[in-house]
């Protein structure tokens, strides 16, 4: 409980090939794993889940699985040759009625493409590596002059500066791979390319009628998303920057102030937020991470980001585990030099339920106080993630009987979970118990002041009511007391 930044990292070819090296990257410190549905068959998916939960298992841990939608990425076609090279001032066709591209032509797997553009207009290619303008559009047909050349291959993905394409969220794949996460009890569902709180709306509807109880992530990397931030927060029980597909759309110079916005209004509306795109880029093919690199992750940390991500770094690259470690090096050393004070951006409304009351008491009281730790025994989480949301170096230990709760949690920043109160219903004697579990761990030692919450009465979700402050052996020693008296 060192590190109170969470790391998510995707798996893929590098970290489930072999369970040994999953195993490895765990114990360097994944807390969540990302399922990416952009890749691989519905089998590799469950396979990734399973493999994941049984290693966390062995190794006495809680870990979190994240499933990915792909969502509307739109692509080129494919070339003849497989490639071409365009020059500055060439001229080059988008058509929606092409088979096979060439020197001159490329297909398009979105074909209302015509109508999202107009003469003027910017496309980004390949990730912005190409640059073309709009000349003119005419039926299926975009016509461009190549602004800034390159190679270009099959099936690079297709951006529009500034935004404004108008391809749904959710695609009929996303909306298969929505009862594929159902079946595989993903905690968090992460939507891609979001334009509005009603995609994430849609996507939570979806994840119910399958039978999901997934958390909704909605993934930030379209300009229109930047509108409507606050209707997508609103929406949604976190928030991915996804600063790939952003910086192309509105500039790779407004990503890092958005960033920062991003973050902080998470944080004010105690919602979770993750950090993703490129953290650790060069540790694909490199065992040690550029300066700039450790800065961006250092930085995120900073602005409050509940958990950074690993990407291909952890998927594909030759260094899975030494990305985690790295990345969690990074996390834990910026933690030391600087503490987010969130509660100063807070806006001075009023708790709006009684467990945000006993949230903000609780954190109150941890900053105030020399307090060690925070029990929060709850049923759902959501205590551990209103306390989460304002800040605080004490960490919160989530207890709880239900792992699907303690496998949420685990993208909570400064949350951790722990197994207890399983047909527990007495209150003094939960408390008793939760006061040596925490002895057990070495979380406490006697004399330390601890914080607990509880809700009473026991077992009902959305129920924190309680606040107790403990001096940790106390109880026992007036008991011990009692006892000899009595004799």
């Amino acid at each position: 409980m060192i590190r109170r930044t969470k790391i998510v990292a995707t798996l893929g070819p590098a970290s489930c090939t072999n369970p040994k090296v999953l195993e490895r990257m765990l114990r360097a410190g994944v807390d969540v794993v990302r399922i990416n549905f952009s890749h691989g068959t519905c089998e590799q998916h469950m396979k990734y889940a399973e493999m994941t939960r049984s290693v966390a298992q062995s190794l006495g841990r809680t870990v979190g699985v994240l499933a990915d939608l792909q969502g509307p990425k739109i692509r080129i076609g494919k070339f003849e040759q497989g490639r071409i090279k365009l020059e500055i001032g060439d001229k080059f066709i988008l058509d929606a009625a092409c088979e096979l591209g060439n020197q001159e032509r490329v297909g398009l797997d979105y074909k209302e493409l015509p109508n999202d553009v107009e003469t003027g207009a910017t496309l980004m290619l390949d990730d912005g590596r190409i640059v073309l303008g709009v000349s003119m559009v005419t039926g299926d047909q975009i016509l461009c002059v190549v602004e800034q050349g390159g190679m270009l291959s099959n099936n690079k993905g297709i951006n529009r500066k500034g935004g404004g394409l108008g391809a749904p969220a959710l695609t009929s794949k996303d909306i298969e791979d929505i009862k594929i996460a159902a079946e595989m009890s993903a905690d968090y569902l992460a939507v891609s390319f979001v334009r509005s709180g009603d995609d994430i709306r849609q996507a939570r509807e979806m994840m119910l009628a399958s039978g999901g109880k997934s958390l909704v992530m909605a993934k930030i990397e379209r300009s229109e998303a930047i509108l409507a931030l606050d209707d997508i927060i609103e929406a949604s029980d976190a928030i991915m920057v996804a600063r790939g597909d952003l910086a192309i759309e509105v500039g790779d110079a407004a990503v890092p102030a958005l960033q920062k916005k991003m973050i902080r209004s998470a944080r004010i509306n105690n919602k979770l937020v993750v950090t993703a795109t490129q953290m650790m880029e060069s540790m694909i093919t490199s065992p040690i991470p550029t300066r700039a690199e450790v800065s961006d992750v250092a930085n995120a940390v900073l602005d409050g980001t509940d958990a950074v991500m690993l990407s291909a770094e952890s998927a594909a690259g030759e260094y899975p585990v030494e990305s985690v470690a790295a990345m969690a090096r990074v996390c834990q050393e910026a933690e030391k030099e600087y503490l987010v004070n969130v509660d100063r951006r807070q806006p001075s409304n009023h708790p709006a339920s009684i467990e945000e009351a006993i949230a903000r008491a609780t954190m109150f009281t941890a900053t105030s106080l020399q307090i060690r730790a925070i029990a929060a025994l709850t049923q759902s989480g959501e205590t551990a993630l209103l306390m989460s949301r304002r800040s605080s170096k004490v960490p919160i230990v989530a207890l709880s009987p239900h792992e699907s709760t303690r496998r949420k949690v685990t993208l909570f920043r400064g949350v951790y979970p722990v197994e207890f109160g399983e047909g527990l219903s007495d209150t003094e004697m939960i408390l008793e118990l939760a006061e040596d579990e925490l002895l057990e761990r070495g979380i406490v030692r006697s004399g330390d002041i601890m914080v607990m919450t509880i809700g009473e009465p026991i077992g009902k979700t959305g129920g924190t009511n309680t606040m107790k402050i403990i001096r940790v052996g106390e109880c026992k020693a007036n008991e011990d007391d009692n006892a000899v008296e009595s004799t």
